[in-house]
């Protein structure tokens, strides 16, 4: 069996000539152990029910991924063959895309939005195109592209816009260029990422998709200090550029596979300061760090207006971080993105109950690091 592929420039789409047939994108994609669960790829069920409607597709290819991130499962110097490669710890599930179109379509009314995950490779770009173009034919929920600067420019972006894009994510990861430079550029493989370039494809797609229409995922356990990764927090909101936040988790047999996660006090502390950043404009006249960059204090009014409380109350600063649906509520939930599915959460793809906001109040201590100054 052969494929015609397409080659696409601008809106232009133009007939490659046919290739053998691989298990390759665009006619074949990955799927988050999520998402073939909720389209009945795989059977089982979640550690607890709740409404499941983002859908997360990464593309494939035999020759994987060319960067050699030294946390990411998928890596090119970490043994294995790809198509074995675990990526955030789970098995991710290799599908037919057309047959995928299809059980979206018959699931239309619960997807509250799609995510395409890119890798670095030669044929991303248009292979990424040919899957929106493919989509759009019969689904219309949200749809966010996390994109691959290396591959990209501004008439590329401009296409996955026009294509019907409405969202761009940005792997940044590590939150400072040094750290950067350390596990994205300096790689046993050479296939080093450019600190530069990411914040180049980072400005032009803020200025082609508009004020939230962009985020970046930090990721917090790659070496820094607390004030670093606030300070991104800051520096991204102060763009209208969403942060997103991850937890290191390691991949075995990655070169960060023996490092060990954040604490969770430190997360959860994390978790709650970015909350503030983004959604109570919090800068850095509301926290204080040590000489090491380590959080001591965050400020709570001395008034009624008791913002952290109310914050914490509403468990929403430790919900999982994703794109939105059409209605402005969660969308792309993304479960196990910070934990494997035997762990307790890290973040909660639902609301916290009760309990798990006792739990999660025990587990930061904020009491210690209250101030009212």
């Amino acid at each position: 069996m052969t494929t015609t592929s397409l080659r696409v420039e601008g809106t232009k789409l133009e007939l490659l000539p046919a290739r053998t047939e691989k298990q390759e994108s665009p006619d074949w994609v990955r799927i988050s152990m999520a998402s073939a669960l909720a389209l009945r790829y795989r059977s089982g069920r979640f550690t607890r029910d709740f409404d499941f409607g983002g859908i997360n597709l990464l593309l494939n290819y035999s020759s994987g991924c060319r960067s050699d991130c030294s946390y990411c499962g998928l890596a090119r110097t970490r043994p294995g063959m790809y198509e074995d490669k675990s990526f955030i710890r789970v098995e991710w599930p290799l599908v037919e895309l057309n047959d995928l179109i299809n059980r979206m379509a018959e699931h239309h009314g619960t997807l509250t939005r799609l995510c395409i995950s890119m890798v670095t490779h030669g044929r991303a770009y248009a292979d990424t195109a040919e899957i929106i173009r493919r989509i759009r034919t019969k689904v219309d929920a949200p749809l966010s592209i996390l994109v691959a600067p290396p591959t990209l420019s501004r008439e590329r972006l401009t296409t996955f816009k026009d294509f019907g894009a409405d969202m761009i994510g940005i792997g940044l990861d590590a939150v400072t260029e040094d750290l950067f430079r350390r596990h994205r550029s300096n790689v046993p493989s050479g296939g080093g990422l450019s600190w530069d370039q990411y914040w180049e494809i980072v400005a032009i797609a803020r200025e082609i998709y508009g004020p939230w229409k962009v985020n970046c995922h930090t990721l917090v356990g790659l070496g820094e200090t607390d004030k670093e990764a606030i300070g991104m927090f800051i520096r991204l909101c102060d763009q209208e550029i969403y942060p997103y936040l991850f937890c290191f988790n390691p991949e075995e047999d990655s070169r960060m596979g023996e490092q060990p996660k954040s604490p969770i006090r430190r997360w959860r502390r994390i978790q709650l300061a970015k909350h503030l950043v983004e959604f109570n404009s919090y800068r850095w006249d509301k926290f204080t760090f040590d000489d090491q960059g380590a959080l001591t204090g965050i400020v709570e009014p001395s008034n009624a207006d008791q913002v952290v409380a109310a914050a914490v109350a509403s468990g929403t600063p430790f919900e999982t971080d994703g794109c939105p649906s059409d209605d402005g509520g969660p969308g792309c939930t993304r479960p196990y993105g910070s934990y494997g599915p035997a762990e307790s959460f890290r973040d909660f793809p639902f609301a916290p109950t009760s309990g798990d906001l006792a739990t999660i109040t025990q587990e930061m201590a904020l009491d210690e690091i209250l101030t009212n100054r």
